[in-house]
């Protein structure tokens, strides 16, 4: 049987930036049986490349640039999807973001990997099932990106993320 890993890549906050985030979600009001992303999950995914045969996966390696230079990003809208996903999220896309975004997008197609082809939202996911949450009015969560991203891998049965590389 082939292996493949189930990978993504992403932009992970600060404990600066973590913290804002989780204090943000703390002040929302959650209906019974929400799930909250757990702090050291909480991330922007850059691309979703789903599952990804382990021999392709040092050809990416190889192929993903090795730096960006960084921007400001303002979560500043909070959504609940009616599949009770709650995001806060960029309602403006920077252009150092999405330049990066489009970078590696074009390395995926060379490589025959899945692009999204919806326009790119950036946004960090509160929780799951949570229909009918209600934020607070709040303060947008200013986070100011490193110029690094990660390679990551989600481990099954919902075991977390591990890093496979970090780029910058």
């Amino acid at each position: 049987m082939d292996e493949s890993w189930r990978l993504f890549l992403g932009l992970w906050p600060s404990a600066e930036v973590r913290g804002a985030i989780v204090r943000q979600a703390d002040t929302w009001r959650w209906p019974a049986g929400a799930r909250r992303t757990q702090p050291e999950r909480l991330h922007v995914t850059l691309h979703f490349l789903g599952n990804v045969a382990v021999e392709r996966i040092q050809p990416l390696r190889e192929a993903l640039p090795a730096r960006w230079d960084g921007c400001l990003l303002e979560l500043d809208q909070a959504e609940v999807s009616p599949g009770g996903i709650v995001v806060l999220e960029a309602g403006t896309v920077p252009a150092p973001l999405a330049a990066l975004h489009a970078d590696l997008a074009a390395v995926l197609e060379r490589l025959g990997l899945p692009v999204e082809t919806r326009p790119y939202r950036p946004h960090v996911t509160l929780a799951r099932k949570g229909q009918g949450a209600q934020p607070p009015a709040f303060e947008p969560v200013a986070w100011q990106l490193a110029p690094d991203y990660v390679l990551a891998r989600s481990l099954p049965g919902g075991g977390g993320y591990v890093p496979v590389q970090a780029f910058g």
